[in-house]
């Protein structure tokens, strides 16, 4: 039994390097090397609509929250989409909106620093300003 197991398992392991082999032989090694990514370019191609691939977003680093004591969380960046299109429901009366970006912010364009968000920006090609972080002075 343990020897029909290690034939199988030898085989699945020769199998999957014979495979890895002939997918790495088909790309050149300086493929990548050469290809440039303009500003914007992104947007283009990953098929987003023309209406949102010039938006206009906000760089700036969160302050900490009232309740946070230490300092975990600070000194990261984020981006933010400025929505415009907004109305109250009138079912429930919450605000709706018909803007795709209006929540991206919120869960996941965290930077570790400004130039990183900054570059995100312009490499998908949204109009950004940089709100720079307020220190407070110490007493």
């Amino acid at each position: 039994m343990a020897g029909i197991i290690h034939r199988r398992l030898w085989r699945l392991a020769s199998l999957r390097s014979a495979n890895a082999s002939w997918i790495a032989r088909g790309f050149a090694s300086d493929a990548l090397a050469t290809t440039e990514i303009r500003p914007g370019e992104i947007g283009e191609v990953a098929g987003i609509p023309e209406e949102h691939l010039h938006r206009d977003v906000i760089i700036y680093s969160p302050g900490r929250v009232a309740t946070q004591q230490g300092s975990g969380k600070v000194g990261r960046w984020k981006i933010d989409f400025l929505s415009t299109q907004k109305w109250e429901n009138p079912l429930m009366g919450w605000t709706s909106t018909g803007d795709p970006y209006a929540n991206v912010g919120d869960a996941a364009l965290y930077f570790k620093s400004k130039e990183a968000a900054i570059h995100f920006a312009e490499k998908h090609g949204w109009d950004y300003k940089v709100k720079d972080p307020h220190t407070p002075l110490l007493r």
